[in-house]
């Protein structure tokens, strides 16, 4: 047998493949726990609809269905959209698709404002949560800016792991913070209500009442980063099913449990008192009612899973931006560095890094001008970051039938025409409803609602002016803006 030489050996490639994402990591319900928990369930409820029974009245269970309704609705054409576009960009991809290269830098501009903003915000709300948690169960204060600090670590940390990890934090406290307002319904349908059970909230009469816009208002903003499933598209098993799936199950889940909830919580003090208690007590309105229904021992562990459902939702808007940065980076919009992949644990570690500096930096800086964690670091920062993904939701149904004019398809009219098209005249109602009663998320003046609310066009504005840039000085760079991976990055499509 003839002995061939180191010298003459073929030489063995040392060359090891790319860290990449880790494909085939998620299942429906896993992306639906991101989902889910960025919305906060928990938090939407205890926190914000006892405001919007003070002014919809019994009625405002029926306005969370709507919501629910009309966020299905679009859910039509946008999960179709997921079926034929598999790279990671989702929102700016499928406007790109469209309406075009330019609107799609817009749009992929409004997304890192607008999750970073739903992000960023809530580490005010942390440390608030915490506050308000640490005063009802042992009567001391803690200051809030340590709190939040501590929490942009915890977050990052939960970023930089890999995605499956954080999938099953999600899984538990999403768990734990439905459990808990489970357990409150439980209580409240045993006893019978403070008179008996009522089905007046759904009459026409309660609903159709002046207050109901503002309901509808809170009820869309109760819903947001439903979107995020199609982000999660590379590391999905079989994407094409997984990632429709756990669309219509996140917003079917929050659009129901929501309705029920808040009904619930009507019943607990009937018919013709809730609204009165939620006036004189919005923040303790559901602490009451478990205090009464379940026990003060339920109302102490809701003060805490209030504090966990903060920060599962920090971590899944954490997640979603990781993926965004991630796939803009890889586009070149960003710098490349961003785009390295952890070796272990298949996480986008450096844009990770990146968005929790800057997290540190916006919290840094309200705090050093003594403004207040609530009333100005979340609701400020928040609200241009939730018009920012309502107006990608809205650009992303106008996409969807002018995308599917332009290429050979299998799809029904319903899904590429019907249901777009009704959701963006029902998106731009919302977006209206939500500009016109800002000061009920704000509390501002109506020069800094004005400011707020300017944020998102501004931000479009300049990625289309960016977009004319890149198209004239780095035309490889604007030519290859939202096209297609190899098919082999579909991979993980195979059951």
């Amino acid at each position: 047998m003839p002995v061939t030489s180191s010298s003459t050996r073929p030489a063995e490639s040392t060359t090891s493949p790319a860290p990449s994402l880790r494909s085939g990591s998620l299942g429906t319900a896993d992306i639906a726990f991101f989902v889910v928990s960025a919305a906060a369930p928990l938090t939407v409820m205890a926190g914000v609809a006892p405001l919007a029974i003070l002014l919809g009245g019994i009625g405002a269970p029926v306005g969370y269905l709507l919501a629910g309704i009309t966020l299905a609705v679009f859910a039509v054409g946008f999960t179709t959209m997921s079926r034929h576009v598999r790279g990671g960009g989702a929102f700016y991809a499928y406007i790109t698709r469209g309406l075009g290269r330019g609107a799609g830098v817009g749009a992929a501009l409004l997304a890192l404002i607008g999750y970073n903003g739903m992000e960023i915000g809530v580490y005010g709300l942390l440390g608030t949560a915490t506050q308000d948690t640490v005063h009802a169960l042992s009567g001391t204060g803690v200051p809030w800016l340590p709190v939040s600090l501590a929490g942009l670590l915890l977050i990052g940390y939960g970023g930089y792991r890999s995605i499956d990890f954080g999938a099953k934090i999600l899984g538990v406290l999403l768990a734990a913070e439905t459990g808990i307002l489970v357990l409150l319904a439980a209580g409240v349908l045993i006893e019978g209500g403070a008179h008996g059970l009522s089905l007046a909230s759904f009459t026409p009469g309660n609903v159709l009442v002046p207050g109901t816009a503002a309901v509808l208002a809170f009820a869309f903003a109760a819903f947001t980063g439903f979107e995020s499933t199609a982000i999660y598209r590379r590391e999905a098993r079989d994407p094409s099913r997984t990632v429709p799936r756990a669309t219509y199950l996140a917003v079917g889940f929050l659009g129901l449990f929501y309705a029920f909830i808040v009904w619930t919580a009507i019943q607990a003090f009937g018919d013709a008192e809730v609204v009165e208690a939620a006036g004189s007590d919005p923040a303790g309105l559901f602490f009451s009612a478990i205090t009464t229904y379940v026990g003060a021992w339920a109302a102490d562990a809701m003060h805490v899973l209030i504090v966990t459902s903060v920060l599962a939702s920090l971590l899944a808007f954490h997640n979603a931006i990781n993926r965004y940065g991630l796939a803009l980076a890889e586009e070149g919009i960003l710098p490349k560095v961003l785009a390295r992949i952890h070796p272990r644990h298949g996480s986008p570690y450096v844009v990770g890094i990146a968005q929790t500096v800057l997290g540190a930096v916006v919290v840094l800086a309200f705090a050093a001008a003594g403004a207040d964690p609530y009333g100005q670091l979340l609701l400020w920062v928040n609200t241009p970051g939730m018009l920012g993904l309502m107006a990608l939701q809205l650009l992303a149904a106008l996409a969807v039938p002018l995308h599917f004019r332009r290429v050979s398809h299998r799809e029904g009219v319903l899904r590429t025409v019907v249901a777009p098209v009704a959701a963006a005249m029902l998106l731009t109602t919302a977006i209206v409803l939500v500009v016109t009663h800002l000061d009920l998320f704000t509390g501002a003046s109506a020069t800094v609602n004005t400011v707020l609310a300017g944020i998102v066009p501004a931000v479009f504005l300049a990625g289309l002016a960016l977009a004319r840039w890149l198209r004239r000085s780095r035309p490889d760079t604007y030519a290859r803006f939202a096209a297609e991976p190899p098919a082999e990055a579909d991979a993980a499509e195979a059951p």
